[in-house]
């Protein structure tokens, strides 16, 4: 092949790529039903949505009120920005049931939190004013939970496979899949706490890879022949203490860390760039990690959260949350049940290069 189909080949990829991302609409598209109606249409076909003639009706009238609030918050000023993305025409109720953990529910099931007891950065002191895990190269891309409220799952290998590459020099994509089927304590794509899944990982001697056990986004039974090749392990867990940003920085200097989110409300199901400033509560119903902080241009503290509803959402996977706000519990309660696992040496079950994953 000569270069220039080549370029032609890359070119077209990338528009193909940034087509993908999403769908902008314009004060026309809003004027009238009709209009909206072809915005919807167009929206339909970007993201191959695909509903009979009755639901799309019910469905329109959904998006249309999530196309106006859209557009209402992106001319109120604020330092975020929403878009048109996968979520168009779901109910922010349904949004919530399909991609949230369920954390809240969870936690009445199991009681108290498990973990050592301790807080082993502590003492940790003269923080950098920025962390960003990412460009340490302990963080994988950005993963897909798909319609399975496995949420907890993703947060729990997070923080394990940046902890293992802290700790080894080897970044290595775990399988959520293994943690959806096999962990018991949890309910798959009912929701669960990442607690129990670095409790498991650490009782079953490891976590295999996402190669060995993919993922795919709904529950099944548990397959011991995968789950007995441990890849990846961990000496158990702790918390940060509660309902405190200063000791969740400390954790987030040394390591990534799960935390857990009010993700439900409509800003944050559309939510595409800039420092997300709320509103949003403190009823935690969605599993994520904080991979980093800093601070803008402006002085605006955030931190660095990875997500797991692909790459399209926010800003390409991730969201920069405010940091240091007036609640004790952190904006949306990110600080209100902060866990990270533990590793204390670099022996895991089998030694795993990156050749290997790719």
């Amino acid at each position: 092949m000569n270069i220039s189909k080549i370029i032609l080949i890359s070119l077209s990829l990338a528009i193909l790529s940034q087509l993908v991302q999403s769908i902008d609409f314009t004060e026309k598209d809003l004027s009238s039903d009709e209009s909206l109606w072809d915005l919807y249409e167009r929206w339909r076909s970007h993201h191959t949505v695909s509903r009979d003639l009755s639901e799309k009706q019910k469905r329109f009238n959904v998006f249309k009120e999530n196309v106006k609030h859209i557009h209402k918050v992106n001319n109120m000023g604020k330092p975020y920005k929403l878009k048109l993305n996968r979520f168009g025409d779901m109910t922010n109720h349904e949004f919530r049931s399909t991609y949230g953990s369920k954390v809240k529910h969870c936690r009445m099931l199991h009681g108290g939190r498990s973990g050592t007891g301790g807080f082993m950065h502590e003492k940790t002191d003269n923080l950098p004013p920025s962390v960003d895990w990412r460009k340490k190269g302990a963080v994988t891309g950005v993963k897909d939970q798909g319609n399975c409220g496995s949420c907890w799952a993703f947060s729990a290998v997070v923080a394990v496979e940046g902890i293992n590459k802290i700790k080894t020099n080897e970044l290595v994509s775990l399988s959520e899949q293994e943690l959806v089927d096999c962990e018991t304590d949890n309910q798959g794509c009912n929701g669960g706490l990442m607690e129990n899944a670095f409790e498991f990982i650490k009782k079953n001697g490891g976590l295999t890879t996402e190669i060995i056990y993919p993922y795919n986004a709904q529950d099944g039974s548990c397959d011991s022949s995968k789950m007995n090749s441990p890849v990846v392990m961990i000496d158990g867990h702790e918390n940060v203490p509660e309902n405190d940003e200063n000791a969740l920085m400390k954790a987030v200097a040394n390591q990534p860390v799960s935390v857990g989110i009010d993700a439900g409300g409509s800003d944050l199901q559309f939510y595409s760039e800039g420092v997300f400033t709320g509103p949003c509560g403190t009823e935690l119903d969605h599993g994520v990690a904080a991979v980093g902080y800093g601070t803008t241009i402006d002085g605006t503290k955030y931190w660095i959260v990875k997500n797991s509803w692909g790459p399209e959402w926010g800003e390409q996977g991730y969201i920069r949350m405010q940091r240091m706000v007036d609640a004790e519990e952190g904006l949306c309660g990110i600080a209100k049940e902060a866990s990270y696992p533990i590793k204390l040496s670099s022996d895991n079950p089998k030694k795993v290069s990156l050749k290997d994953e790719l």
